[in-house]
């Protein structure tokens, strides 16, 4: 681990820090993770979201074939040291090229378990309108 750290120290000299910036949105993944899956004439979006309590502080905006996603992720950090970062966090903006144009009057958006699920209708027209999304935060049952 150490070998790492030194390694990355000498290339950072080497290289200064603004050739890295160049590189991080190559090695970070995207925020937030999406999963879209194509049927006939609609399509599923999955949305990792983690921590989500309120789902008004994530905008959903759809644009004839575009999906933009906008939003933050956080976590109660409660004060204490974070030792291990896996979970990407923080504001994030991603749009979204879909396969082809859907309606905007036949979104259906839902929340649980830390997924954002986005069901989309295929729409035939040349019309273009980007409007915000409602989601819906199906609360835990046990």
């Amino acid at each position: 681990m150490n070998q790492f750290k030194d390694w990355k120290t000498n290339m950072d000299r080497f290289f200064g820090h603004e050739f890295w910036d160049d590189f991080d949105g190559m090695m970070k993944p995207p925020i937030p993770a999406v999963n879209i899956y194509q049927y006939d004439q609609e399509l599923l979006c999955y949305v990792n979201i983690p921590g989500m309590d309120k789902p008004k502080n994530i905008d959903v905006l759809v644009d004839h074939t575009t999906l933009t996603l906008k939003g933050k992720i956080s976590f109660n950090k409660r004060g204490g040291k974070q030792v291990k970062s896996e979970i990407p966090d923080g504001m994030f903006e991603r749009t979204i090229d879909l396969p082809f144009p859907v309606r905007h009057d036949k979104i259906d958006a839902t929340y649980q378990h830390g997924l954002l699920i986005i069901k989309l209708q295929r729409y035939i027209t040349d019309a273009t309108n980007q409007r915000p999304v409602q989601i819906r935060h199906l609360e835990e049952k046990e």
